[in-house]
């Protein structure tokens, strides 16, 4: 009897995991399914059934988005600042959690508990200082200068962008390190390898799932930022989701409703060809380690 109850008790568990993961997918699915289909409408199409099917592919969306809405222009913008981030991001943060994994020094501990603490610091609630102290900045250049360079620069909102992603990067990147066995270090020093060779040569590319998941987890991050793009580049040439979200208002008030959602495809589009290209690494960096000691 006890038997037959555990059978369809896991049976009733298993059916409702079944329909909890299917209720999760199809809640994920359609609203997707349906931003793609909105964005090749036309925009009489709207004004009947909104759940209708296109009646044809009417890519003159994209078009404007791009050019009349400058989306092409954010576009560009977005992955200039995406890519300069995640490289001075892994510059720092690879070569940062390989040396805090493997070795002991005097302050190893302070370091830890400073990179912890950055963990629990919602970096929108930083955003007002930061940007304070980058105008100091700029008005001192510009008194000195006549031109100012740490607002509405690129290369500075990738550099904030990057520094407010090292401690969750280096938390992650660490424990992974600390997953490998010393049997490869031991057998690089044998060989006579310095310790800079056998990060780069050895360790590093051993690494691969662990930095594919930190490379995906923060372009994810950087491509949808919006309050920080937007208060530190006020009057220049916007981020993508910065021109996203000005798309949507002036596209409400013309009511051009295939434009607007063109744009939401341009911003989404990236992102689900990334996951799916690295969703098999994404899943060994997170459940994999190396050869235990």
């Amino acid at each position: 009897m006890k038997s037959n109850k555990m059978k369809s008790v896991d049976k009733l568990y298993k059916a409702f995991i079944y329909v909890a993961l299917i209720t999760l997918a199809i809640t994920i699915i359609v609203p997707v399914l349906w931003v793609f289909m909105a964005s090749i409408k036309e925009n009489v199409e709207f004004y009947g059934n909104p759940w209708a099917l296109p009646k044809g592919f009417y890519f003159q969306n994209f078009i404007d988005a791009i050019e009349k809405a400058r989306m092409g222009e954010y576009f560009v913008n977005s992955i200039i600042v995406t890519i300069t981030a995640l490289v001075l991001l892994l510059v720092i943060a690879v070569p940062a959690s390989y040396v805090l994994a493997r070795f002991d020094f005097k302050g190893k501990k302070i370091i830890e508990g400073l990179l912890m603490g950055g963990l629990f610091i919602n970096v929108n609630y930083i955003v007002v200082p930061i940007f304070l102290m980058l105008l100091d900045l700029d008005k001192y250049i510009r008194g000195t200068w006549g031109t100012g360079f740490f607002l509405d620069n690129k290369f500075i909102l990738a550099l904030v962008y990057a520094s407010t992603a090292i401690p969750f990067t280096v938390y992650l990147m660490s424990n992974y390190f600390k997953t490998l066995s010393k049997a490869y270090e031991e057998a690089a020093y044998v060989d006579g390898a310095s310790n800079f060779t056998t990060m780069v040569k050895i360790m590093i590319p051993m690494a691969k799932p662990s930095i594919v998941t930190v490379i995906l987890f923060n372009f994810l991050s950087f491509w949808n930022e919006y309050i920080i793009a937007l208060t530190l580049m006020p009057n220049s040439s916007k981020t993508l989701p910065v021109g996203l979200i000005n798309l949507m208002q002036s596209q409400k008030a013309a009511a051009n409703y295939g434009q607007m959602y063109a744009g939401l495809v341009i911003v989404m589009l990236p992102t689900l060809i990334l996951y799916v290209l690295v969703q098999k690494r994404l899943t060994e960096g997170m459940t994999l380690g190396g050869v235990k000691e």
